[in-house]
């Protein structure tokens, strides 16, 4: 029996199932970008992620202890990873940890750039030229690789220029890196929306 549904050429359930069959089957994404607010579960989404995955999990770490309270978050975090979980720190020089610990194995999760931004500008670095290098270590990563950043450019425009700068410089290293994912997804009042 055939049937006909307007437009759309639907013409039996044999027929409408041949394409189906020859579709290519959709690849696991490798490279994933999860975005947020403060607070918003961005990081636990990541890390949720990442440990779905069988293989060495390896947490790129870019905070810096600079004071009794960066010390107490940089703690919580560590306390949130299980035994499967090494930690590299890499304050600066993101596309080279990358770089050093890539294999087919291997699970990378990297939390978070917002702060690399933030280590690079005091550094007064060229954030566009380690951007740069930052997206050719994505596109040449062979393992999983998950990326946390927050998302800056919801709120009022600062009052100073170091401040509009680093929102500026943030938002662009976050297109950047959209940009070279394979999925993108934004995290709200921990609520994962894809975007990509």
């Amino acid at each position: 029996m055939s049937i006909s549904m307007g437009c759309c050429g639907l013409r039996g359930a044999a027929h409408d199932a041949a394409p189906f069959l020859h579709a290519p089957r959709r690849m696991t994404p490798r490279r994933l970008f999860v975005l947020g607010g403060a607070r918003s579960g961005k990081s636990r989404h990541a890390q949720a992620r990442a440990e779905a995955h069988p293989g060495r999990h390896i947490f790129v770490a870019t905070a810096e202890a600079y004071d009794d309270e960066m010390r107490d978050r940089i703690a919580c975090h560590r306390a949130d990873r299980d035994a499967r979980w090494s930690t590299v720190e890499a304050p600066r020089d993101l596309p080279a940890a990358l770089a050093a610990h890539d294999a087919d194995d291997a699970v990378v999760l990297v939390d978070c750039l917002t702060l690399w931004v933030s280590n690079l500008l005091l550094a007064d670095a060229d954030i566009g030229a380690a951007t740069d290098r930052l997206c050719g270590a994505i596109a040449a990563f062979r393992g999983r690789l998950i990326l946390v950043a927050n998302e800056v450019g919801y709120g009022i425009v600062p009052d100073n220029a170091l401040a509009r700068r680093f929102r500026d410089e943030a938002g662009r290293v976050n297109q950047a890196v959209a940009a070279a994912a394979d999925e993108v997804v934004l995290v709200a009042a921990g609520l994962p929306l894809r975007l990509k």
